[in-house]
């Protein structure tokens, strides 16, 4: 049964650069990457060597202690070269691309068909199921799981977001037949969320075998932690899926089509890019090729993702795995003059949630910002600023503080299994000590998934 959820808690960052309602075909990068950083707790086992041949949808790394999910690649061309960090941890695979791509030989599947456990070789076989994340933990999902239900945002509401109906136009049998396998691997619903406000297109509001929430609330009313929290919450040993709609259409565009397509469609944000509108590319395409004459300056923050949990990447760097936007921000490492820009200054242009900036009432709509944190790191006080835009019915500084200490008990208690790194930012957003909670969030779901699961 649908429901109306109204996210009370929140807050709607309102910055410089949305992308225009347009598209472009972006030119066929000469390289693309793979990154398994872009996929938490892999360790990847190579299948592939320096100078060997791929196609689309050729297998390139596998995970090592679940060798059936398996990564492709999204061109076909040649390795070129395996990155890799301290300890030789691979941080890339790139691939030089051909001028066109050939795929790896397939068939169209039909779903209707399958039953769970064949819908789940389709996925894995052809190298899909990196698609599919997990709540708790949220990682690459566990193909031996069941879940209990299947989650799906219909839209963003994070900063500069990607408009999802422009992101899903005219791919409706695209979206139905990624829904129809993804129903095929839960006893339980898969619900879609949509704004409660606002048309739909028609992807979303003609889908079948769904359950059509309605949302409506500042950010992170989009976020699929908060709907999961409200509609069907998590308790320890449940285990949720979660799929995002773009994705879901290349899931269904694959499997109708047999071969593995991972085009899409990114935006290209923020207040110093030029030519602000959507651009379509291939998954693990070079940034260069959307950001090539499109920056104001050379100071400039790249970010493959938004301002809030994106990662921050080279001008030449690759637009991560599960990212739909592209930032660009001023960097922010300036110094400013304490009477007009810094601690002293009006604030009448200063984005601030604290009620003591006038700009709260007589700012502008939209705030030029950079990336300059305005101070540094401090002692770890409650403020009771992070309740207020903490959607959850959990004591975020406490849980925070639980996990500093490694208390594992305490971190069950307080609601771990709930939350995400993304459901805290945010609260990041808002610190007055200026602590990276995302960060602290994401190593203490690392203890849970190492010591209770």
């Amino acid at each position: 049964m649908s429901k109306s959820i109204k996210i009370r808690k929140g807050l709607d960052i309102r910055i410089k650069g949305d992308a225009e309602r347009s598209s472009t075909e972006a030119p066929l990068s000469s390289t693309y990457a793979i990154k398994p950083t872009d996929f938490h707790g892999l360790i990847p086992k190579l299948l592939k060597r320096v100078g060997d041949p791929v196609k689309a949808g050729t297998p390139i790394f596998q995970d090592k202690y679940r060798e059936d999910i398996k990564y492709v690649s999204p061109v076909s061309g040649k390795i070129q070269e395996v990155k890799r960090g301290a300890k030789r941890k691979i941080l890339e695979v790139v691939i030089e691309a051909d001028k066109e791509i050939s795929y790896e030989p397939g068939a169209p599947v039909d779903i209707a068909s399958l039953d769970r456990e064949t819908a789940k070789e389709a996925l894995l076989s052809s190298g899909l199921w990196p698609f599919i994340k997990m709540r708790p933990i949220d990682v690459v999902a566990n193909y031996t799981d069941t879940p209990k239900s299947i989650f799906i945002s219909g839209f963003d509401s994070s900063p500069l977001a990607p408009d999802y109906d422009y992101l899903l136009y005219t791919r409706d049998k695209e979206f139905q037949a990624g829904v129809d396998i993804l129903n095929k691997l839960t006893e339980g619903n898969v619900n879609l969320q949509l704004r409660a406000k606002g048309g739909a297109d028609a992807s979303f509001t003609q889908v079948k075998k769904v359950v059509t929430n309605k949302v409506s609330g500042p950010h992170p009313a989009g976020n699929v932690g908060p709907q999961i929290h409200q509609i069907d919450p998590i308790n320890k040993g449940e285990v949720v899926w979660t799929v995002n709609a773009q994705d879901v259409a290349i899931i269904g565009r694959c499997l109708l089509t047999g071969r593995h397509d991972a085009s899409k469609l990114v935006a290209l944000t923020g207040s110093e890019a030029t030519n602000r509108k959507y651009y379509r590319i291939i998954i693990g395409a070079n940034a260069s090729d959307v950001l090539n004459g499109n920056s104001n300056t050379d100071n400039v923050r790249y970010i493959s993702g938004n301002v809030l949990t994106g990662s921050q990447i080279e001008a030449d760097g690759y637009i991560g795995f599960y990212d739909s936007q592209l930032t660009v921000v001023p960097e922010g490492n300036e110094h400013k003059f304490f009477l007009t820009k810094g601690w002293l200054e009006p604030g009448f242009k200063k984005l601030s949630n604290n009620s003591a900036y006038p700009s709260k009432i007589f700012g502008p709509k939209k705030f030029d910002v950079d990336t300059n944190l305005n101070g540094e790191e401090r002692a770890f006080v409650v403020t009771g600023e992070y309740e207020k835009v903490f959607p959850f019915d959990i004591y975020p500084v406490h849980l925070i503080k639980s996990v500093m200490i490694n208390d594992i008990d305490s971190m069950e208690k307080l609601g771990i299994y709930e939350v995400a790194p993304e459901d805290f930012a945010l609260c990041e957003f808002v610190c007055t000590s200026k602590i990276n909670s995302q960060e602290i969030v994401r190593e203490g779901l690392d203890v849970i998934h190492k010591e209770c699961m």
